[in-house]
């Protein structure tokens, strides 16, 4: 059964840094492309970042652009989520979702449980 494993998340002070991962098991990360989504409470869920099979295309929601970054290392099969300047409503619960086709649109085919980010001072 495919896994997915997000680790990384914790409590930070507004303006710090966290870098989130994605571990996978039974499932090659490169299968598919790869997003970080995130669900905060009373919002919407919001897809945060998304990188191609390759790692060459990235894409970011205007929300966290030039603050986050996404990188994969297909050797290790592992996805990360660099995340900086935190501000307050960067908290959230954040899923690393597996999506098969060529892009992060429509239906994740995999998602993790999540790890919770909370930016609080």
């Amino acid at each position: 059964q495919p896994q997915l494993v997000e680790s990384g998340g914790g409590l930070v002070q507004p303006g710090g840094s966290l870098r989130l991962s994605c571990a996978a098991s039974e499932l090659r990360l490169d299968y598919g492309y790869v997003g970080w989504i995130r669900q905060a409470p009373g919002k919407e869920r919001e897809r945060v970042s998304c990188i191609s099979r390759s790692g060459f295309s990235t894409e970011y929601a205007d929300s966290v652009k030039g603050r986050f970054t996404i990188s994969r290392d297909n050797a290790k099969n592992m996805v990360y989520l660099q995340m900086s300047t935190l501000k307050p409503e960067d908290t959230a619960l954040y899923y690393c979702t597996v999506y098969p086709g060529d892009s992060c649109e429509g239906l994740f085919e995999y998602r993790g449980r999540g790890t919770q980010v909370t930016v609080s001072s």
